[in-house]
């Protein structure tokens, strides 16, 4: 019913910068909030950033000051852009958002398939 499909991910050297994006498809009736997780090997899934549709903003310490989530409500897409990259920002990074289907009232989050960032010299 919704799919989300991330672009974006790649090899960098530590300092440089990545953008990615997701957009989201399918049965949309509206969008609420759209975020971004990553997974590091052997670690949990942890939350990056979330954007509400509003454009209210959520993000984890380690990544303040650099890097910077955002999103398109026209094109159902978030971004996130990434600087300064380091080695510990090395994980599988995962879209979401949360979904209300044409048809139904209550939002359902739907997942990105994952995009692997890897920081390294």
């Amino acid at each position: 019913q919704v799919q989300l499909v991330e672009s974006g991910g790649g090899l960098v050297q530590p300092g440089g910068s990545l953008r990615l994006s997701c957009a989201a498809s399918g049965s949309i009736f509206r969008i609420n909030a759209m975020g971004w997780y990553r997974q590091a090997p052997g670690k949990q899934r942890e939350l990056v950033a979330d954007i509400t549709s509003g454009g209210s903003i959520n993000s984890v310490d380690s990544v303040k000051g650099r890097f910077t989530i955002s999103r398109d409500n026209t094109n159902n897409t978030v971004y996130l852009q990434m600087n300064s990259l380091k080695a510990e920002d090395t994980a599988v990074y995962y879209c979401n958002a949360d979904v209300v289907i044409w048809g139904q009232w209550r939002a359902n989050r739907y997942w990105g398939q994952g995009t692997q960032v890897t920081v390294s010299s």
